[in-house]
């Protein structure tokens, strides 16, 4: 009797959980939620198929939730637009945060739809999570290569 391989199964999609905590979101991005669950998964969709999968939580916060994680694990004492923190479970990819204050000045200051620069943020963030960096100029290279990527989709 012949050995057999172990078939291989296709990796876990991620389930995405996006929690509101500005209410300012709705009124600023009408579908929010919807849209964070379409930019993640278009991130998702352009890592290789042997990524590890799992649950994402996506909170939708203000420049203050930003500031206190921003300072907590990155010892700046300011807000940024985007967060991302790695699982440590196998079931779990990982968390991002976005800042609307934030987000919606960057926008304004770039001349750019609020919608557009939040999904390239969503995208961004996911991307991180897949272990994506831009940190030295050839990692970011790669990064915003694939960031145009996803987005052009």
């Amino acid at each position: 009797m012949a050995a057999t391989k172990p078939e291989s199964r296709p990796a876990r999609p991620a389930a995405i959980d996006v929690v509101v905590l500005a209410a300012g979101w709705r009124r600023a991005l009408p579908g929010a939620a919807l849209l964070c669950r379409r930019a993640a998964r278009a991130a998702l969709a352009a890592a290789p198929a042997k990524t590890p999968r799992g649950t994402i939580a996506i909170a939708l916060g203000d420049d203050k939730l930003l500031r206190e994680l921003n300072h907590r694990f990155r010892g700046q004492d300011k807000p940024t637009n985007v967060l991302s923190f790695a699982a440590q479970s196998p079931d779990q990819l990982g968390d991002i945060a976005l800042a609307l204050q934030t987000v919606k000045r960057e926008a304004a200051e770039q001349g750019k739809p609020l919608r557009r620069h939040w999904i390239h943020l969503v995208v961004r963030g996911t991307l991180h999570l897949l272990g994506h960096d831009h940190e030295r100029p050839a990692q970011a290279r790669r990064m915003e290569n694939l960031e145009w990527r996803v987005l052009a989709r």
